[in-house]
């Protein structure tokens, strides 16, 4: 297998062998889209575990304030969106280890479709995350010099989350249009099968013989008149 082709782009079925295929999962692994998925892992876990553990200061009493601008909102959208991220990929991230073993392209194709349109979902609602927390954060006055770190991290992995899930989309598409063109790449209508028009068999006149029991004409010069009485 070429090493510079993605797993299963050979595939008969949205991008991957169909069952009994050899399972090799390291080449799963390897696949750019499972990177990308890995890199997105990686910035969702940073993203709600900064805004958790130092984005919350208490106040005088017991109480915790979000740190952008004093907006509970504002963290709490990050780590909502942060923390469904991290379980997704790693849902997505199992069923791509077990894609080619499922025999089924009904099954195959609404797995697909689901991790497109959750992957483009995702891009925006990372998008909506940066612009909300950055818009906070500028407006924020008092900020505790324990918070400003985590803030910042949660902010520019939120922006670097809007790349790595718009590359996961580009993937899940391609895929999903890989699995529509594979059961007709290799059609051919029979309609257009041949260019040349229909002719009817004809038989050469020079292989037709007169049936032996017709009394073929001789001409004029044997031609006998009728006896006259």
């Amino acid at each position: 297998m070429d090493s510079g082709r993605e797993y299963g782009s050979s595939g008969s079925a949205y991008g991957a062998p169909m069952a009994g295929s050899t399972f090799q999962p390291k080449q799963i692994i390897q696949e750019p889209r499972n990177i990308i998925r890995f890199l997105s892992w990686i910035f969702a876990l940073v993203v709600f575990a900064c805004i958790l553990n130092e984005c919350y200061p208490r106040s005088g009493g017991d109480k915790e304030i979000c740190i952008f601008n004093n907006n509970d909102d504002a963290c709490r959208y990050g780590v909502g969106i942060g923390v469904l991220a991290f379980l997704a990929c790693i849902i997505f991230f199992v069923v791509d280890l077990y894609f080619p073993q499922i025999s089924n392209t009904t099954d195959r194709k609404y797995i697909v479709i689901a991790d497109l349109g959750f992957s483009g979902l995702w891009t925006f609602l990372w998008f909506v995350g940066f612009c909300f927390l950055t818009n906070q954060w500028v407006n924020t006055t008092l900020v505790s010099e324990a918070g400003k770190d985590g803030a910042r991290a949660a902010i520019a992995f939120s922006f670097f989350s809007i790349f790595s899930w718009g590359l996961l989309t580009m993937s899940n598409w391609k895929r999903y249009k890989m699995g529509i063109e594979d059961p007709l790449k290799d059609y051919t209508d029979p309609s257009h099968g041949s260019s040349a028009p229909y002719s009817y068999p004809t038989v050469a006149s020079s292989t037709y013989q007169q049936s032996p029991f017709s009394n073929p004409a001789t001409g004029s010069e044997s031609y006998q008149p009728p006896p006259v009485y």
